[in-house]
């Protein structure tokens, strides 16, 4: 107990904290829709927004960065209800809980809302929604159909990505408006004949971005059902990223954009571009981060900006401090590199090569490199030519011009014993110059060659 009340704890800082407890906080809450009334409503210069956002018995600070905020249709004010579409977080440098608010609407959408609602708890509870009944898509389809509008971005934006992923893959356009009085009918039609025609392996049903009523074509249940029946399997990319229909989720892969959804049903040429996007997607999203936490604190302490002159002044203060500094810290700079230039003069003088000497040795070497080649050719070809004498002597060419011949059978095998012939066989003499054939007319023994002699 005594060590352990003189062992120190373990502390950590202030900065450390706030960041494990906002690390903690966007790990447990993910983006969530939150309703409420604004009050404190102030745009900066530089485009972020802040806000309260409160309800009869709490309140939350809000912020709304730049490139969100550019995408909003009107302007939000105090006292109006909305609903935000945020990240619960922590501003680190105060210790302030937020919301980082990534999207915003008016309420007031209920009664869509609930029939959203209704209908996708019938559809969920009849089985459409279960990823076991959705097809996987073809991994190198033969054609790809896009249900849209012909004058849709849309469409050309899917049209554009396919040809930029895959040029030559065909293409079947069923054309259908997306939005207005008979949208829905038009929509089913064309996703049950693509299923009916079998043109192409994969169907694409997608739109542009929009309000609830501009996608409500898509929350329809005839459409739902037609994408459910459709014989190929359906691509959804229906609004943005932050948009859901009843159609995505009956469809068998549901994309986040209409330019996503091309890009699911098309095959990628290049595996490595996908590993290159999505590591350039997590960059991306970490540096998103700290460029928001950085525009923060910049809104933050542009509220304590003092005076421009004084700061002025301040700053000139610091410069000639920095100056005197920069001015003896390069003298002494210097003065430490020039002892250290003459140092390694000294030495590389001490370690100077004798040129001369080299060169005498080098030309001594060559010398005696050409006189040992000589020597060695000379032995070779000594060799060379007591070899040749030796094959010479060997050779049966030289055998046959001292008189010599050769004797074969007919067969072709050399006679070396009188025993291997008999009175008549058929002989072939091999002489030095020229051939000739003879018949034996009689044969002894080596004995009475003598004998004869």
């Amino acid at each position: 107990m005594a060590d352990l009340a003189l062992s120190p704890p373990h502390v950590i800082s202030v900065s450390e904290l706030n960041r494990i407890a906002r690390e903690t906080l966007e790990r447990s809450l993910p983006l969530l829709w939150v309703g409420g009334e604004i009050s404190n409503f102030k745009r900066y210069e530089s485009g972020h927004c802040y806000f309260t956002l409160k309800d009869a018995q709490a309140q939350v600070d809000c912020v709304m960065f730049r490139h969100r905020a550019q995408l909003q249709g009107w302007l939000p004010r105090d006292g109006v209800q909305v609903e935000v579409r945020a990240l619960p977080t922590l501003y680190e440098a105060r210790g302030k809980f937020q919301l980082n608010v990534e999207v915003m609407r008016r309420a007031g959408l209920g009664a869509l809302y609930e029939a959203f609602e209704r209908l996708k708890a019938k559809l969920e509870k009849e089985g459409l929604f279960d990823p076991a009944r959705k097809r996987p898509l073809p991994r190198f389809p033969c054609a790809i159909g896009v249900v849209s509008s012909p004058q849709a971005a849309a469409l050309h934006d899917v049209l554009t990505t396919l040809k930029r992923r895959l040029p030559r893959l065909p293409v079947v356009v069923y054309p259908t408006p997306v939005q207005g009085e008979g949208a829905v009918g038009r929509i089913a039609a064309a996703v049950a004949a693509a299923g009916e025609r079998r043109d192409c392996d994969v169907l694409v049903v997608c739109r542009g971005g929009g309000s609830i009523e501009d996608l409500w074509a898509f929350n329809e249940e005839i459409v739902a059902r037609a994408i459910v029946a459709c014989g190929i399997p359906v691509v959804s990319g229906i609004g943005h990223e932050t948009d859901f229909t009843i159609a995505d989720f009956v469809a068998d892969v549901r994309a986040p954009t209409p330019t996503a959804a091309a890009e699911l049903a098309s095959p990628d040429r290049q595996e490595l571009s996908k590993q290159l996007m999505h590591i350039a997607h997590r960059l991306s999203r970490n540096l998103q981060r700290g460029l928001e936490g950085r525009m923060q604190r910049l809104d933050y302490l542009s509220r304590r900006l003092v005076h421009p002159g004084e700061r002025i002044r301040n700053q000139l203060g610091e410069l000639r401090h920095l100056s005197s500094r920069l001015a003896g810290a390069w003298a002494r700079a210097l003065e430490e590199r020039g002892w250290r230039l003459r140092e390694a003069g000294l030495r590389l003088a001490a370690h100077a090569p004798a040129v001369a000497e080299l060169r005498r040795s080098c030309a001594e070497l060559a010398r005696r490199l050409r006189d040992g080649a000589r020597r060695r050719f000379a032995t070779a070809a000594a060799l060379l030519e007591r070899l040749a004498a030796h094959l010479k002597h060997l050779n049966p060419q030289s055998v046959l011009e001292r008189g010599y011949s050769i004797t074969q059978e007919r067969g072709g095998r050399i006679v070396r014993d009188a025993v291997q012939l008999a009175v008549g066989d058929e002989l072939r003499i091999t002489l030095s110059k020229g051939w000739a054939e003879a018949s034996v007319a009689r044969k002894g023994s080596a004995d009475a060659i003598d004998r004869d002699r």
